[in-house]
């Protein structure tokens, strides 16, 4: 590499003011070099180096190498690499500390190819590196690079060294390398806080959980970032409730929470619909300084739009200043996922005018908020105008938006053609949802040929069997059904169970079908045996219909009056107060019948009931559902 300045080398900087000679000024009248070094280590503005290094100038100490070097150090960690890079070039025979400062400087700017650079031309200057030139080097290095720096450290016999293994670690855990990342980890004698907490991020980054809460809760001691980076990985790989106990762990612990913290625990809670936590920690983030940046309201946003309360979501997107496109986007889809379809449609008209170009996220609200109020023609328009407007080419999520349009609405073969002339990637869920139509409508025809197409092609999951399964039902074909459960039996494929959740005084609680786990489930039954009086009273008949195995109409009825979602509301009617909304979350599509019986059940209780299920939220008032049961 060549020492030609990679940067200009800026002008001298300004002189030392000579007026008003105090005590004080006088103090720099050729003081010793070590002064000196103090006085440039405790400069904290640019204006203040640039005097001393001025002063340097003056007095011929500008090639002093110590002072030389500090000052090199001290104009990087203020920003200011491009005055670094001009000393740095203008020293004669840099040694291993001068290369190791630039090579810090560049790391810590994220100019990695610029610090390898370096490292190359200290080498072939035979300068031999040390431990902290490596240590500096490997900093955020990508995984690539970082392996040939790893056979350098131990050519020279640096890769034992504390500092040195740690950023190897951080390096390959980053990088996916788990199994390289694991051999180094195991064989440190000593282990850091830094590096066990990048094994932890290693393993909860890729889904190793449990490995990664070994490691956590073989701490001594744990800083914010170990309990932000498990939270956040039970946040992110389905394990929400996991997440929020930990966080209460966190503070009983007395570990302040930071900007990280709450944005993994918002998420938590979006996922399970805790809304009461979700509160708390809206008031924590108002009261202890967090502040409620673009970031941050954004979170809160999701978060009160996924537990229910669209009312708060739109209280904290007004209040938002500086809103950015993911701000909008957050309100647009939290009107879409409730059913408030018209809401959502202005909102993208109205950052629309303001501005502010639509992103493909955008355009999942817009599609979305069309799907659930069946509006084709528009969702056509919206769709052909992402690419043609805006230059934005769908993605599957996007297909998927559209297929769900349209078969909810009827159009099966219109959605059929669409899936089977994308451009993109075949998609088992985007066939999943045409093959949901299909048991909708009862076209068992063209169910049947994209089930038979799907495991021709090894597309199959247990939905697919699943829906194929409900198509038979629905139509009495008992002996499709069984042969389609041989089928998943063989496949190795397993239903995913129903499961409800409901927040009760800041805890979550979660139902399977006919649970008894619960230690209320006296209780619970009980009220379900009330339930049940009160709906025939009311002239509610079971819909059977929907039940996936051929038995007899009490079994059935049986079958019914224990799913997982009227557990969670029975378990709402006798631990809230009357009056009280009850929220409900449901992991899959909420069936016909629980429909019907919440809907009534709203009526007999005078309860509001709020559900979310797999595709969009129900607000149950008074015997009537937002959706309009189109669902």
């Amino acid at each position: 590499m060549s020492s030609t300045p990679i940067f200009s080398t800026p002008p001298p900087p300004p002189p030392l003011p000579h007026a008003n000679t105090t005590r004080s000024s006088t103090t720099l009248h050729n003081p010793p070099p070590e002064k000196i070094a103090i006085l440039i280590d405790k400069s904290k503005s640019l204006n203040h180096l640039n005097q001393v290094h001025a002063f340097l100038y003056r007095h011929n100490l500008h090639d002093h190498p110590i002072l030389n070097f500090k000052l090199q150090r001290s104009y990087s960690s203020l920003g200011h690499l491009n005055r670094s890079l001009a000393l740095f070039n203008k020293t004669q025979n840099p040694n291993v500390f001068f290369y190791t400062s630039i090579i810090h400087a560049h790391t810590i700017h994220n100019l990695h190819h610029l610090a390898l650079l370096f490292y190359v031309q200290m080498l072939s200057q035979n300068v031999f590196p040390n431990a902290f030139t490596f240590s500096s080097i490997l900093k955020s290095c990508p995984i690539e690079p970082a392996k040939l720096l790893h056979g350098q450290a131990i050519k020279f016999g640096f890769d034992a060294e504390l500092y040195v293994r740690t950023c190897l670690v951080d390096v390959y855990a980053r990088g996916g390398d788990v199994v390289s990342a694991r051999t180094l980890f195991d064989a440190m004698p000593e282990k850091s806080l830094v590096s066990l907490t990048a094994m932890i991020t290693c393993y909860a980054k890729y889904g190793m959980i449990d490995e990664a809460r070994v490691l956590f809760d073989g701490l001594e001691e744990r800083d914010a970032i170990c309990w932000n980076v498990m939270i956040d990985g039970y946040a992110q790989h389905g394990l929400p409730n996991e997440g929020l106990l930990l966080f209460r762990q966190m503070l009983n612990a007395k570990v302040r929470p930071n900007e990280v913290t709450v944005l993994a625990v918002l998420s938590a809670c979006g996922q399970t619909g805790a809304l009461e936590t979700g509160r708390w920690v809206h008031s924590y983030i108002e009261n202890n300084g967090i502040g409620i940046n673009v970031r941050v309201g954004t979170s809160l946003i999701d978060m009160y739009s996924k537990c229910g309360s669209l009312e708060d979501a739109r209280l904290v997107f007004e209040r938002i200043s500086n809103k950015d496109v993911v701000a909008w986007n957050s309100m647009v889809v939290g009107y879409a996922m409730h059913g408030f379809s018209q809401d959502a449609l202005r909102l993208f008209k109205e950052m629309c005018m303001i501005g502010y170009q639509p992103t493909d996220i955008t355009f999942i609200g817009v599609l979305n908020a069309c799907s659930h109020a069946g509006l084709v023609s528009e969702g056509w328009k919206f769709f052909y105008s992402m690419k043609d407007e805006y230059g934005i080419e769908p993605k599957v999520e996007h297909y998927g938006c559209m297929v769900n349009l349209l078969g909810r609405a009827g159009y099966l073969e219109e959605a059929y053609e669409l899936v089977k002339n994308m451009e993109i990637d075949q998609d088992p869920v985007l066939w999943g949802t045409l093959l949901g139509a299909c048991r909708l409508h009862g076209n068992i025809a063209l169910g049947e040929q994209i089930a038979e197409y799907l495991v021709s092609q090894n597309l199959a999951n247990s939905g697919t069997y699943v829906l194929l399964s409900n198509i038979y039902a629905a139509a009495g074909n008992w002996e499709g059904v069984a042969r389609v459960r041989t089928l998943m039996k063989e496949s190795g494929f397993e239903k995913e169970p129903g499961c409800s959740s409901i927040e009760v005084n800041n805890k979550v609680h979660e139902f399977l079908a006919g649970d008894l786990r619960h230690p209320k489930s006296r209780e619970i039954y009980e009220m379900l045996e009330e339930i049940n009086g009160w709906l025939k009273t009311h002239g509610y008949t079971p819909q059977t219909d929907i039940v996936l195995h051929d038995l007899e109409d009490a079994q059935k009825e049986r079958s019914l009056g224990v799913h997982s979602e009227k557990l969670a509301l029975a378990f709402g009617l006798i631990t809230t107060k009357p009056g009280t909304t009850i929220k409900i979350v449901k992991n899959l599509r909420v069936c016909a019948d629980c429909h019907a019986v919440t809907k009534l059940i709203s009526k007999i209780t005078g309860r509001k009931v709020v559900m979310r299920d797999r595709n969009r939220f129900h607000h149950f008032v008074n015997g009537l559902c937002s959706c309009g049961d189109y669902w």
